[in-house]
């Protein structure tokens, strides 16, 4: 089985992130919008739109979060 090197474990943690947050909060948007009949292809297309806005968001955000949270926080 192929891996990938650990020196991209950032950007796969982004990806598996991103993807998972968008794909929840973009179903609880369609399902509670104002077409609550929502199809699978509505929510696919609110969900691809949504990972892709937020991945870029989480790759580059993730180094300054995990940042903030040492130093805010103690053993």
């Amino acid at each position: 089985m192929a891996t990938i090197s650990r020196r991209y474990s950032h950007v796969v943690f982004g990806v598996i992130q991103a993807g998972l947050t968008s794909a929840i909060a973009s179903g609880v948007a369609v399902m509670s919008g104002p077409e609550s009949n929502a199809s699978l292809l509505r929510w696919a297309s609110s969900w691809l739109l949504s990972w892709g806005l937020m991945l870029p968001v989480v790759i580059f955000a993730a180094p300054f979060i995990r940042r903030a949270v040492v130093a805010m926080t103690g053993e």
